[in-house]
Formats: C-alpha cells, sequence, structure tokens
C-alpha cells in the first residue's frame, strides 16, 4: 500500500506561528506598502499651499495596483503560482513590468504637474525596482524586506527619527518570510539592506 506524507509546508500548515506568518506576508506585502506610502507622502505634499492632498493616489496606481493586477492575472493563467511569486525565475518578467508601469506613471504625473516629493518617491521605488529585478536574475533577494525597510527609511526622511518606530514591523516582515521559508535569512536581511539603502538616498536627493 502506497501513502503519501502529508503536506507540512508553512503555506499550508495550520499552526498558529505560521498562520501569523501568512498574515504578516499579506499584511506587509510589498504592493499594500508601496501603495500605503505614496498616499502617506502625497497627503504631506500637500501641507503646501495650492498643492492637492490626493497625487498619491495616481502614484499608487501605477507603483502598486497596476504591477498587482498583472501579477493576479499570471497567477490565474497558471504561469505564476501564487501572488508573492516563490520561484525565483517567475520574478524578472513581473519585476521588469512593475518598473515600466511606474516608470510610465512618473512620466504622465510629470506632465501632469504632480509635487516633487511624490515624483522622487516614484523614482527611488523604479530604482529600487532595477535593481531588485537585476539580482533576481541570481538570487532571490527579499522584496517584502526591501519595500518594508525601504518604507521605514522613505518616512523617516518625511518625518524625522518619529518614522523609525516601524523598524519593528520590518522585523517582523522579515521573520515571516523566513518562518514561511520563502526566504533565508541572508535573503531577507540583504533585501532589507537594499531598499533602506535605495530609498534612505535616492528619495531624500531627490526632494531636496
Amino acid at each position: 500500500m502506497i501513502t503519501t506524507s502529508p503536506d507540512t509546508s508553512p503555506y499550508t500548515s495550520t499552526a498558529l506561528p505560521d498562520r501569523i506568518a501568512r498574515l504578516v506576508s499579506e499584511v506587509l506585502a510589498p504592493a499594500v506598502l508601496v501603495a500605503a506610502l505614496l498616499i502617506v507622502v502625497g497627503w504631506h505634499a500637500g501641507d503646501t499651499p495650492g498643492v492637492s492632498r490626493w497625487w498619491g493616489l495616481p502614484g499608487a496606481l501605477f507603483a502598486a495596483v497596476i504591477p498587482l493586477g498583472y501579477v493576479l492575472h499570471g497567477v490565474r493563467r497558471g504561469r505564476l503560482t501564487n501572488h508573492h511569486i516563490p520561484e525565483r525565475a517567475d520574478r524578472r518578467i513581473p519585476l521588469l513590468f512593475g518598473t515600466v508601469s511606474l516608470i510610465a506613471g512618473l512620466a504622465l504625473l510629470v506632465a501632469l504637474g504632480a509635487p516633487r516629493e511624490v515624483l522622487a518617491l516614484l523614482a527611488a521605488g523604479g530604482v529600487g525596482l532595477f535593481v531588485f529585478a537585476l539580482v533576481t536574475h541570481w538570487w532571490k533577494m527579499s522584496i517584502h524586506g526591501g519595500v518594508a525597510a525601504g518604507t521605514v527609511a522613505a518616512l523617516t526622511a518625511v518625518y524625522g527619527p518619529v518614522a523609525l518606530l516601524g523598524v519593528p514591523l520590518v522585523l517582523l516582515g522579515g521573520w515571516a518570510r523566513i518562518r514561511l521559508t520563502a526566504h533565508t535569512p541572508a535573503q531577507v536581511v540583504v533585501g532589507a539592506l537594499a531598499g533602506a539603502l535605495i530609498a534612505g538616498t535616492v528619495f531624500p536627493l531627490l526632494r531636496s
């Protein structure tokens, strides 16, 4: 008699730590954080008289919603396993698509006269996507870690040291990706460092 062993993958496990890790991965998913960050930065840009507080919305559309829609379409068509794209080889094209979408959004917002702060954030995001797409050809650097750390770095540039209170969320997100065996600790750490470095240098430089 042939028996099959039960699926013990963290993605299907009902153990509490695995369920928490899956929830954290969804709440701190790159598309969620990117959209939220653009809305927050757009709202902050609206502190300038005569500037709308809603410029972050079209930015979020091109930087998060459209790229996520492309990934979900790939999942429905069976080209991708799930929206987190666990297979390294499958990540490059969605990352490049996201880069193109973001560049298109940046060009449109430049033409429409969006505030410099939002444009700078989109440009920094484009640099980040390009770097991650390039590295992904050889190594599965954590996008979750990169976006989470980059979010904290960008908010620190806008709001000062108080934004560093978000660091525990970066650590929590990293734990979740390791717990789910989506990444090794090294992939999470390097991804977070890359995201923080790009957001912490490119964004402040372009917004000044």
